[in-house]
């Protein structure tokens, strides 16, 4: 099976905010972003189109053309509990200084740590590889396609936090 994630395109959140599942605007730049990520999706096709129910993903696969896709939440960014739209510099939670020295493992006040996150994922990929798809495109996050990076690509966790998806980011990957 090929999978083809597809990372929503920039957001109107400043820079050092944490965001992660807070239902954020896209930035003024979408329609540009959106376009050149159509233009690279273009000619593909697929047994099935999921998203994230974020509406930045969501608006993403919409302006691609896939007007209905499969809303699943296991493909939703980490959920930051408490720590959602404060910049990380003023996080006063003193459980940020566990998170910095351990954030694979460590959740944020009220959220999910980013293995949890990682099942979640893993929960999905499971299904698919039940469906009998061939080819399948995904809207989602920057979260989720780290751990595509590092479950099924073989990078180590370090790896793929290293190599953070950038806006409108596609990585074709090829399931066994």
């Amino acid at each position: 099976m090929k999978l083809t994630l597809i990372r929503h395109t920039s957001v109107a959140v400043a820079k050092g905010v944490c965001y992660g599942q807070s239902d954020v605007p896209v930035a003024d730049s979408f329609e540009t972003e959106a376009d050149e990520v159509c233009e690279r999706l273009n000619g593909l096709k697929f047994d099935a189109v999921y998203s994230s129910p974020l509406s930045r993903c969501v608006k993403l696969a919409r302006r691609c053309g896939y007007v209905n896709p499969r809303l699943d939440r296991r493909l939703m960014e980490m959920n930051f509990g408490e720590w959602e739209m404060k910049r990380y510099d003023e996080i006063t939670d003193p459980r940020i200084e566990l998170w910095y020295a351990d954030f694979l493992n460590v959740r944020p006040t009220g959220g999910e740590s980013s293995m949890e996150q990682r099942e979640r994922f893993l929960d999905f990929i499971s299904d698919l590889r039940a469906s009998g798809y061939g080819s399948v495109a995904i809207f989602t996050h920057g979260g989720i396609m780290i751990h595509a990076l590092a479950t099924l690509c073989g990078l180590t966790d370090e790896e793929a936090f290293a190599r953070q998806p950038g806006y409108g980011e596609i990585i074709e990957i090829e399931l066994d």
